[in-house]
């Protein structure tokens, strides 16, 4: 559960995740040794591969036994979802600091849409279900690690039943769709059918990406190398790899790569502002001048505009000012965790206790990792300690 930024005190990279994210277009790739230059980064570490992406351990193995046991006439697909996701059995929550493969997410009983996607489609296999992906073209969500401005689509899988139970002639109860975080109902309905190739590219896609947030750049090129090599016409590769370069400070590598990514999505404002950088990085300020013009017509008010124009009032102590700006990204985006916090912060710099309370709820409810449900509880506990403090009569 997933990029479009000017600059903003800081050079900022764009990427394109698959939390639970769709792929662009494929397109035909160009020769890799073009793209790829091995020998600009550290060895690679050998666990870097897809080999244990669908790979059970006994425990998970045992569980699947277990719900087959306790089917009690439900659809097997049923007893899986129930088994998988009812709160009162496996527990599992939703947690976007990693991307996971199955017997990871197993054992941490948390992940993010993508490993619990991929969790499940090797639990179903083991249950001899047939399984199938599909792509929901939904509008991205947007979300920052540090430097990294990341967009993430959607999807989802369907399970068919075990292939002893299929019946000759049509069953409407053959296919049962698990949508970890549903969409509005019509958006099924322009679901796009992905080949799990494409699954696992988006696994290494966000694996090369997380590597990045956490500054280790070698990892990354070796990750997004598997995506391409899983999946040569996922394009949200390349696009990683340009930004791993422009991080490396190969400014010419990223150009060329970023350049292929937008010769096959024109329009793409992800690829247009990070292929714009990757040329002011090469002092070429015109021709990125050129395509900032058209990005400007795509996309006057990137994602995070006016987060970041907050921020900027934050700084001055206009907190009034602030609140008017989050206010405005939170229309855009009102799920987002990190939008309500600031929203609080002003709110709380203010003296309005009670927005400033309502939006760290608000935070704590939608964040999407551990610790920052953990932190924003803190700081909710704060504000509750602050409001019932004796106050001074006058």
């Amino acid at each position: 559960m997933q990029a479009k930024v000017h600059l903003v005190g800081a050079a900022l990279c764009a990427i394109l995740l698959a939390g639970c994210a769709g792929a662009p277009p494929a397109a035909p790739p160009p020769a890799a040794q073009v793209l790829f230059h091995d020998s600009l980064f550290g060895p690679a570490d050998p666990a870097i591969n897809a080999d244990q992406l669908f790979a059970l351990t006994p425990a998970m193995k045992a569980y699947a036994e277990d719900i087959h046991k306790k089917q009690r006439g439900k659809a097997l697909q049923q007893a899986l979802f129930e088994a998988l996701y009812r709160k009162d059995q496996l527990k599992l929550d939703y947690d976007s600091a990693l991307t996971r493969n199955a017997a990871q997410t197993f054992e941490a009983r948390a992940g993010n849409c993508l490993s619990l996607v991929v969790m499940t489609a090797a639990l179903a296999r083991e249950l001899d279900m047939t399984v199938s992906y599909q792509s929901i073209p939904v509008d991205e969500a947007w979300s920052r690690s540090g430097k990294l401005y990341i967009a993430s689509g959607h999807v989802n899988l369907v399970l068919g039943k075990p292939k002893t139970d299929i019946l000759r002639g049509y069953d409407q109860q053959q296919y049962f769709t698990i949508d970890f975080m549903p969409p509005p109902d019509n958006a099924h309905q322009q679901a796009q059918a992905l080949e799990e190739k494409t699954i696992v590219a988006m696994f290494m896609n966000n694996r090369a990406a997380e590597s990045l947030a956490l500054g280790k750049v070698d990892d990354a090129y070796w990750w997004v190398r598997q995506a391409v090599k899983q999946d040569p016409a996922f394009l949200n590769a390349y696009n990683t790899l340009g930004v791993i370069y422009q991080h490396a400070g190969h400014q010419a590598e990223a150009e060329r790569v970023l350049r292929y990514a937008h010769q096959q999505a024109p329009d793409s404002t992800v690829y247009l502002y990070n292929l714009a950088q990757a040329l002011r990085n090469l002092g070429r300020d015109a021709e990125a001048a050129q395509l900032e013009i058209r990005l400007a017509q795509l996309e006057p008010y990137p994602p995070f505009h006016f987060f970041n124009l907050g921020r900027q009032a934050m700084q001055q102590g206009d907190y009034a000012k602030a609140r008017q700006l989050f206010a405005r990204e939170l229309a855009r985006s009102p799920d987002y965790h990190e939008f309500h916090f600031w929203m609080a912060v002003a709110s709380f710099q203010l003296g309005d206790l009670g927005s400033a309370d309502e939006h760290m709820k608000l935070a704590m409810e939608n964040s999407t990792t551990r610790g920052d449900h953990d932190l924003y509880t803190a700081k909710l506990d704060r504000i509750k300690a602050y409001e019932a403090r004796p106050r001074r009569r006058p």
